[in-house]
């Protein structure tokens, strides 16, 4: 299944906590940083953003990409994500 990193600025925290959900609802999800995201999905990057935008006010930010064939990270959140992001990544 494709992965996909979504990047994103949130002018206001308090959607934050719905935004994180509306990611976690593509089943396959792993958090890179703090406002960036990689997930796990058939669905297009176009169709990623356009649910994501329904949970973002008008001054927020996102960008989604699908991956590619090379990565690298330093410092991820445990094992548990360092495994995840090897294996989709």
């Amino acid at each position: 299944m494709p992965a996909y990193i979504v990047s994103f600025e949130l002018k206001d925290d308090s959607r934050r906590e719905s935004l994180l959900n509306g990611l976690k609802s593509y089943g396959g999800y792993c958090p890179i940083n703090e406002n960036c995201w990689a997930i796990s999905t058939t669905k297009s990057a176009v169709q990623i953003r356009d649910h994501l935008t329904g949970l973002l006010g008008s001054g927020d930010r996102i960008f989604v990409i699908r991956s590619g064939t090379e990565a690298a990270w330093r410092k991820s959140y445990g094992q548990k994500n360092d495994d995840w992001l090897k294996e989709y990544l």
